[in-house]
């Protein structure tokens, strides 16, 4: 499943109508001003304004702030110190790489922003529910809930510290702003809901999508789509019984399988067979962020992140995944990103087998498959012979090698409690601030630890 980003007038003129506020706003990002030239309420009176706004919000999440490639990097960013360096000029990703995050960060402060207009405009949809075609109905509800469930699981990751397993999580997540903002002062003096609350929200979100959509939709998400995006976010909250059982689903559809060679799985112009979810950056539109700072300006990239031997000393000798490098001027670079206009797999069916056997592993089960099944799906599919018997922290390891520079680093250290460097995994150094303008406009929104 691939989301192409498409540039259409009448998609950004239905957009601005309910995404007025955006990152050239001086309003607070979460009370946005329709447009002046054409009310709201003319854009979703109707089956097609409502889905022509849908595709804005596929548009929005596929910017580079958000499924473009910045949360994917920026998640590695956080914990690549030792395996490998962010040699480039950007003030904002170097402070990303070092901890050392100001309030002003442009990175940071465009998840906040985009995010929030994916969100605005799903709620939108909603909202406008009534006037989609009775057909069509739970497809696009399931679709606008899985989208904005996908927003805050990226928002409460990032702005909140780590969910903790058997107790009551108050510590500060994100607003969940659950209601569209049709009118300038809309959603004004909104308070920071608890991870315990944002992690609710987002499960609600997804089990209600997975039963709404359908398996098969286009270019769009699916029932699993839905069910992956789950699988990630019961594992985040080490609840492993739900999360094996919501990759068994994705899994179980034999809608996606492992492609034969891993190289095979990045740099393509199209969506493989193993991807659950992934974005396409076509010639005209779009920004991919992977591309731009990992590829060398041989493969329209910056050259900004050089891969360290430390990492490569991970690998097997036989390891397939080792060749995904190249050498240029005597320093070594991940090739995974290397076609300027290729997709970009935001959800792939090796993470679900992954999930699944880490999860079977921890409980004792078999459900689908066994640990040892799963993991050698993924271990030898990497040119290693089979193992007989595995580990957690085979699996984990394997994980590692597998899913590197793909977004998942960061967030599994934190739920695993490891350290990044010297760091905690709660450190207040390892969670990003609340935007500075966002609090200077809202004197109810508490700035997190240490900023």
């Amino acid at each position: 499943m691939k989301l192409t980003i498409m540039k259409k007038n009448i998609l950004y003129t239905l957009c601005a109508i309910i995404l007025i506020g955006g990152l050239n706003s001086c309003e607070d990002i979460l009370v946005l001003e329709p447009a002046q030239s054409l009310s709201n309420e003319t854009a979703l009176d109707n089956d097609l304004g409502v889905k022509q706004t849908l595709v804005g919000a596929y548009d929005r999440m596929a910017q580079s702030s958000l499924l473009g490639g910045d949360v994917i990097m920026n998640a590695d960013l956080y914990s690549g110190a030792g395996e490998f360096e962010w040699v480039g000029t950007y003030v904002d990703y170097r402070e990303i790489f070092t901890h050392d995050i100001l309030v002003n960060n442009g990175s940071v402060s465009s998840l906040w922003d985009d995010a929030y207009e994916v969100i605005n405009t799903c709620n939108n949809v909603i909202n406008a529910i009534d006037v989609v075609e009775a057909a069509d109905q739970d497809r696009v509800r399931g679709e606008a809930l899985t989208l904005r469930a996908w927003c805050y699981f990226e928002l409460v990751r990032a702005f909140g510290y780590q969910y903790q397993p058997g107790v009551e999580n108050t510590q500060l997540g994100v607003p969940l702003i659950l209601t569209p903002t049709l009118n300038f002062g809309d959603n004004t003096n909104v308070t920071r809901n608890t991870v315990e609350e944002c992690y609710g929200q987002i499960i609600g979100d997804l089990e209600q999508a997975a039963t709404l959509l359908p398996e098969k939709n286009d270019v769009y998400v699916n029932t699993y789509t839905a069910s992956a995006l789950l699988a990630r976010v019961y594992l985040q909250k080490e609840d492993y019984e739900n999360a094996r059982d919501a990759a068994d689903r994705v899994i179980a559809s034999n809608d996606y399988e492992l492609m034969s060679n891993v190289a095979d799985v990045f740099n393509q112009d199209d969506a493989t067979d193993e991807d659950v979810f992934s974005v396409e950056i076509s010639t005209t539109d779009g920004n991919n962020s992977l591309n731009n700072y990992y590829a060398t300006n041989d493969f329209g990239g910056r050259g900004d992140i050089e891969i360290q031997d430390a990492h490569m000393a991970l690998y097997d000798p036989l390891d397939a995944r080792a060749t995904l490098f190249f050498i240029d001027g005597g320093i070594r670079f991940t090739s995974k990103f290397n076609n300027e206009f290729g997709n970009i797999s935001a959800i792939r069916i090796a993470e679900m087998y992954l999930i699944r056997a880490e999860c079977n592993q921890r409980l004792g089960t078999s459900v689908g498959a066994t640990p040892e099944d799963d993991y050698n799906a993924i271990h030898t599919r990497a040119g290693l012979p089979a193992a007989a018997s595995v580990s957690l922290d085979d699996i984990l390891y394997e994980r590692h090698l597998e899913l590197c520079f793909e977004g998942q680093a960061i967030h599994d250290i934190k739920r695993l409690h490891g350290m990044v460097g010297t760091l905690n995994y709660n450190d207040p150094k390892l969670i990003y601030p609340i935007p500075q303008t966002e609090i200077d406009r809202n004197a109810l929104l508490v700035q997190n630890d240490g900023y």
